[in-house]
């Protein structure tokens, strides 16, 4: 989508909008294709961040998200990163220096929460399984037994490299019988699968503007528990770009947020919680994800492929998909963009026998029939 205003240096434009005008159609693990109200939005000319008018999209875009999540006892924090700043926000804030945590990993993005978790001087203890598997709650149980000093557990609740979802409110009423601080990776998940904050007990759950929502890359979103911010107060060293209970008093006196936020991303955000609003509510909302991810994978299931995700754990917004015996994914992701769609390649160690098929964002059950059916046509080609 092409916006057009008055320019007078519009050949500047022009240069730069040759390098990054759309050339495929996305089915991405983000960023993702935005909406089209989206984007006009974004485009609309900036103001102060501290002026009346930023504080009124402000204090509503944390009153959708608050409902969206179903968070009356959590705070709406948003950040000018992308989502793994709230990995450390998290570790900075809640885990003393040299305290454990128990990461659970089941794909690359649970092994990134690890390495935040020791980069910050904390120790990662890790629970892991294979690519594919999902966390269950009798694992996590024995786990948290075998390691009763850790003071936070962190789930990846919808793992992009491997499209599965784990079981988060049976895995968050482990955690809790356990009595220990709960980080979620939501970063995939979040606008694309159900979260309840409340009812789940969640101390920290974050996602990014770029994936399910549907707007660019910029901006980080988080509910956060009050149990977190008592934590964080007497946390020495937490640091300042992240510094939770900074962004908690913003928000009271301020109606914003301590650096300068990404005020179009925030204003996309804002107009995708209208959307879903006006398209039914989340539930509505969340069935379309549910209808997308399920094409998707019939789709592919009678083209004789698999799918890399164990049965009853398929993620509503990504799906992995397992290329045949001397098919590499790599090919059949280049072949697709040759035919003008942008898949995901397969990504860390299942990179080379995967391919990713994400329904992130702005498309329609036809793109993705139109998808599936040159998909068809790859396979049949490569397997020749």
């Amino acid at each position: 989508m092409e916006l057009h205003f008055d320019m007078q240096y519009e050949d500047a434009y022009r240069e730069v909008y040759e390098m990054v005008k759309p050339k495929y159609k996305l089915f991405t693990a983000g960023p993702v294709a935005c909406f089209p109200e989206v984007l006009a939005i974004m485009s609309v000319q900036m103001f102060s961040h501290r002026s009346a008018e930023a504080k009124e999209v402000h204090v509503d875009t944390l009153n959708r998200l608050k409902a969206f999540l179903e968070a009356d006892k959590g705070e709406i924090i948003l950040f000018p990163s992308s989502g793994t700043g709230f990995m450390e926000a998290a570790v900075r804030n809640a885990v003393p220096h040299g305290g454990k945590v128990l990461v659970t990993v089941i794909g690359a993005f649970g092994e990134r929460f690890a390495d935040v978790v020791n980069a910050n001087g904390r120790k990662a203890v890790i629970l892991r399984k294979e690519p594919g598997y999902a966390v269950k709650p009798e694992e996590l149980d024995d786990a948290l037994r075998k390691n009763p000093d850790v003071h936070a557990v962190t789930i990846t609740y919808n793992e992009t490299s491997t499209g599965v979802l784990n079981p988060l409110p049976e895995l968050a009423k482990v955690v809790h019988e356990h009595d220990k601080l709960l980080f979620v990776d939501a970063v995939s998940a979040m606008g694309g699968a159900d979260i309840k904050f409340d009812k789940w007990g969640l101390d920290l759950v974050f996602a990014s503007s770029q994936k399910a929502f549907g707007v660019p890359p910029g901006l980080a979103m988080a509910a956060v528990s009050e149990r977190v911010f008592e934590i964080a107060e007497k946390m020495p060293e937490r640091g300042w770009y992240f510094d939770l209970p900074l962004y908690r008093k913003f928000n009271a006196k301020k109606k914003g947020t301590p650096s300068t936020p990404p005020l179009p991303q925030i204003f996309g955000l804002n107009v995708v919680l209208r959307i879903i609003e006006k398209m039914g509510g989340k539930e509505a909302w969340l069935d379309m994800y549910r209808k997308r991810s399920e094409m998707i994978r019939e789709g592919v299931r009678e083209m004789g492929l698999g799918i890399l995700a164990e049965p009853g754990y398929e993620s509503p917004t990504i799906t992995a998909v397992v290329v045949p015996e001397g098919m590499k994914g790599v090919d059949v992701y280049n072949a697709m963009r040759e035919r003008g769609f942008e898949l995901a390649k397969g990504y860390g160690s299942v990179a080379e026998k995967t391919f990713r098929i994400g329904n992130m964002g702005y498309m329609t059950f036809d793109d993705i029939r139109e998808m599936l059916d040159n998909l068809r046509e790859v396979i049949e080609k490569l397997k020749a």
